[in-house]
């Protein structure tokens, strides 16, 4: 199977594309930061806290978005091949020799990814040690000391993140008979799995009680900061539980939406595919809201910061340094997670290939296709940027209670709507573009 699994590579390419960028950008992520940890042991005295703080806590912020991103983009294109699963079980293979074929090849790709990520961390976390250094963040008596036992602790988490991802969607590739996974091709299943959904909204809890911590505790503290260390993270949390239930979130607004879009036979096309077939579009909400909830509640957080803090009450600059670090940290985790918006819409297109390719044989036109696609992909954004918007309340919404601006910040919230069209504009060109191509029309044989 082994052997089987490498050949079949070969044949299923954006997928496999898929899978070994997510996981090669989220190991050289991860790894950068884990480098910073590692640097901290040998660093001076004075810089010490800081490394462990950006390596260790504010590393694990990003953590958290990289392999809930790795282990959604693995899991899908595993679900993905139940009805290529049902093919194999009706000419022979046992379940467990097809649960084998889907980790095999899954492992195979995310080996060579995280490879790969590390060895890109190699000169990333040193690009970040000397950006914090030529920053006055920490002194020039500390050197960088990242090196082989943070790039591989990074790299082997992200691997048995995704194996594990793996085993269970193959599980549910092969449960049941082998007609009821060619069944499920064509009818996915309405349920939520029940471990994702109380994970979900363990994380979606878990932001909501930072937020509250926020206000009633730690806003309280003679440490002006105490507060950011307590909401600075809820947005991240709760975005991710979002994401998480992401097919059950989709499903209602889409319905809404649907007398409106059933107008046209292009928004005919993606009423019908954005109520009935959710879990294949939550693939594409899950980053959208990640993204969303993200960027505008830490970015939101940063002014309220910028805006409230003053000689008084930060005497030294520590404002100035925490400002520098938020702006790093949070500016990568937006880089890696709009690159997972554009991989998800690109990712779901594509799987949808042939299927496209039947409608066109049975009369779509090229533009009520194309209409279809793009439609699909600005529902699924709208509902993205929703529930994106609610999960950085989680952290904006407290920062500004705390630091007396009342429950909206008192500026730059133009970074809603900037944000929100960043969103769009990714998912939707994304799917056109990736639609494109098969608009070629490089058709199936019969």
């Amino acid at each position: 199977m082994t052997a089987l699994a490498l050949r079949s590579l070969r044949h299923r390419l954006p997928a496999a594309v898929a899978t070994l960028a997510a996981v090669l950008l989220g190991t050289a992520l991860m790894a950068s930061f884990a480098t910073l940890a590692q640097s901290a042991g040998g660093a001076h005295d004075d810089d010490r806290e800081l490394l462990i703080i950006m390596g260790a806590v504010v590393g694990g912020w990003g953590s958290l978005i990289v392999l809930f991103s790795v282990a959604s983009t693995v899991g899908i294109v595993a679900e993905q091949r139940i009805g290529e699963a049902g093919l194999l079980r009706t000419i022979g293979a046992t379940p467990r020799q097809v649960r084998a074929l889907i980790v095999y090849e899954a492992t195979a790709v995310t080996l060579l990814a995280a490879a790969a990520g590390a060895g890109v961390a190699v000169f990333g976390g040193r690009a970040l040690f000397d950006a914090v250094q030529r920053g006055g963040l920490i002194s020039t008596a500390s050197a960088y000391n990242g090196g082989p036992a943070s790039l591989a602790a990074a790299a082997g988490v992200v691997v048995l993140v995704s194996v594990v991802a793996a085993v269970i969607s193959s599980r549910r590739a092969t449960r049941g008979p082998a007609a009821f996974s060619l069944r499920q091709t064509d009818v996915p299943a309405r349920r939520l799995p029940w471990w994702r959904a109380l994970t979900g909204v363990v994380l979606v809890g878990s932001g909501a009680a930072a937020a509250v911590v926020t206000v009633t505790v730690t806003g309280k503290s003679d440490d002006p900061y105490a507060a950011m260390q307590t909401s600075g993270s809820a947005a991240i949390v709760a975005g991710v539980g979002l994401a998480a239930l992401a097919p059950v979130l989709l499903r209602m607004p889409a319905r809404a939406l649907r007398p409106l879009l059933a107008r046209s036979s292009g928004g005919y096309l993606a009423a019908e595919n954005t109520t009935r077939r959710a879990h294949l579009f939550a693939a594409m909400l899950a980053p959208v809201i990640v993204f969303v909830s993200t960027a505008v509640g830490t970015l939101l957080m940063v002014g309220i910061d910028g805006r409230t803090r003053n000689a008084a009450s930060d005497p030294e600059g520590v404002g100035d340094t925490i400002t520098t670090i938020n702006a790093v940290v949070i500016g990568m985790i937006c880089l890696f997670a709009a690159i997972m918006v554009v991989n998800a819409a690109v990712a779901a297109v594509v799987h949808r290939r042939a299927e496209l390719d039947r409608l066109w044989r049975l009369g779509a036109t090229r533009g009520q296709l194309r209409a279809a696609v793009v439609l699909e992909a600005a529902v699924v954004t709208a509902v993205g940027i929703v529930f994106g918007l609610l999960g950085s309340t989680a952290t904006a919404v407290p920062y500004a209670i705390v630091r007396h601006e009342g429950v909206l910040p008192d500026g730059q919230l133009w970074l809603v709507p900037a944000v929100a069209a960043v969103a769009a504009a990714l998912a939707v060109a994304a799917a056109w573009g990736a639609h494109r191509r098969p608009g070629r029309w490089k058709t199936l044989r019969p």
